[in-house]
């Protein structure tokens, strides 16, 4: 599996191609001739940008000889010596005054900007704000002239196959062009945050290029590139650019204030799929069902949501998935008062309430907490019995030392998963299998299971194309506790 690769430097010679179909050249109007208009329009606001930094080397004892035991020669060796390293980017102009946009990794562990502009001037930078959530970084250079600047264009409106441009300094190569199709929006990838949904693009994209803009046929910048999907550390074919319309979002409110801020909700969610829809009656609704309420005293705890609960308006608004919620509370400022509809199961009914929440702000990557880490691990285990879903099941009790963790919880452990099972294709956040062995099984379809005859019975009146809503309990070995997850799939 190709691993995803932020964009960073190695001085080779890069090469790109740009390949039309028969079908492009049979209709000449439909694509440019030459992308070189677009280019001169563009080359003057993209520059490339070098990071130096410092790395310790801490050279060994002395061949031969023991360790000494003076203080001094011993602090002066775990001090090691040091030397520069240069890494090199791209960025792009966004204010006339020297307002510059880029990635966050290409200056983050830098001791010295420099910013070399179209014209081969150069400029030490100063950092003004940074984003971990989306990779972003603002810098400021003091030209003492305007700059020309680069427009935002809106990346919303892109679509799959359209014609695009890469400008920024792959390898070092300062003023490189490539040019490409955008391969697919709204793409999300392992390590990814809730905030960094990239456009794909087959446009080459290299080591260098990270903080360089993609660029729409007008010339305006729909994307930031940022990543790659790569085997070797260079291009594979697949790149992916943040879009604008959350670039120029980030911007705006790093001049502004020189920091992010974001609206919080303090709540875990998964989305409603359309088996979940069909098994809880909701026709044709959509909404974001709340997996944990982990902060308790974050503004959904204090507005009394629970673990269970299915949000389905947000100020009005319907509630597509959760994604869509996260960006709806994220684009909200913090401490505004918001109207959530939602739906709690109370027994066999659904009840629909309406409540009022102040949201708070949503603390940065490094103060959250992390639930990305692994879950139980899986015990070895021999060819599976035939079992419906292809999934082994024990008890608790039964099921090892190592589910301990689950005992005095309701529910079944998977102890083993047949790898040929379709069970095995159901997806979850950023393409990870959904249900893994030494996941709990609550309740199927609402209904708990308590035990083996209670999982069977409820198995054995489903037939081919039923929906399944799966309530799991995942282990989290990080924070040491469990978390409620969905797994929503149709029997096949």
């Amino acid at each position: 599996m190709p691993r995803i690769s932020l964009c960073r430097t190695a001085f080779v010679t890069a090469i790109f191609f740009v390949l039309f179909s028969a079908n492009a050249f049979a209709q000449p109007d439909k694509v440019p001739p030459s992308f070189a208009e677009i280019a001169e329009r563009s080359e003057p606001f993209v520059v490339s940008i070098e990071a130096k930094g410092r790395v310790i080397v801490v050279p060994p004892p002395t061949a031969g000889k023991p360790d000494t035991d003076d203080d001094v020669l011993e602090f002066l060796r775990r001090q090691g010596q040091q030397r520069p390293v240069f890494n090199v980017g791209s960025g792009f102009i966004v204010g006339k005054t020297g307002y510059i946009l880029t990635n966050n990794h290409v200056v983050s562990e830098s001791s010295r900007l420099t910013v070399k502009l179209d014209t081969g001037e150069e400029f030490t930078a100063r950092v003004v704000g940074v984003d971990d959530e989306t990779d972003l970084a603002v810098l400021k250079i003091d030209a003492g002239r305007d700059l020309p600047t680069a427009k935002f264009g809106d990346s919303d409106k892109m679509k799959v196959g359209d014609w695009v441009l890469s400008i920024g300094s792959p390898f070092g190569l300062a003023k490189s062009v490539s040019a490409g199709i955008i391969s697919q929006i709204q793409r999300d990838t392992p390590s990814a945050s809730a905030f960094q949904r990239f456009i794909q693009t087959d446009a080459v994209i290299n080591p260098g290029n990270s903080g360089g803009p993609l660029v729409n046929m007008q010339g305006e910048v729909i994307g930031v590139n940022s990543q790659i999907a790569t085997q070797t550390g260079e291009f594979n074919g697949v790149g992916f650019a943040l879009p604008s319309r959350e670039a120029s979002r980030v911007y705006e409110q790093i001049i502004a204030s020189g920091r992010v801020r974001r609206g919080y909700l303090g709540a875990y969610l998964d989305s409603v799929k359309p088996e979940f829809a069909k098994v809880y009656k909701l026709g044709d609704l959509r909404g974001a069902f709340i997996t944990d309420v982990r902060d308790k005293t974050g503004p959904a705890a204090l507005a009394g949501l629970r673990t269970g609960d299915i949000i389905l308006t947000f100020n009005g608004g319907p509630v597509q998935s959760a994604q869509d919620l996260i960006d709806k509370v994220a684009t909200t400022p913090p401490d505004q008062s918001v109207t959530i509809e939602y739906i709690r199961e109370n027994g066999e009914n659904l009840e629909r309430k309406t409540i009022s929440i102040k949201l708070g702000e949503r603390p940065s990557v490094s103060a959250a907490i992390s639930d990305n880490d692994g879950k139980v691990l899986p015990v070895d285990g021999k060819v599976p019995p035939e079992k419906p879903f292809g999934l082994t099941v024990s008890p608790v009790s039964e099921a090892g030392e190592k589910y301990k963790v689950f005992e005095g919880d309701p529910g079944l452990v998977v102890t083993d998963i047949d790898p040929n099972s379709y069970i095995t294709d159901v997806r979850g956040a950023a393409g990870v299998q959904a249900l893994t062995r030494g996941d709990l099984i609550q309740r199927i379809n609402r209904v708990p299971v308590s035990n083996l005859d209670a999982f069977a019975a409820i198995v054995s009146k489903l037939k081919v194309g039923d929906p399944v809503v799966l309530q799991i309990l995942v282990y989290n070995p990080a924070l040491k506790r469990t978390q409620t997850g969905l797994v929503q799939f149709t029997v096949k």
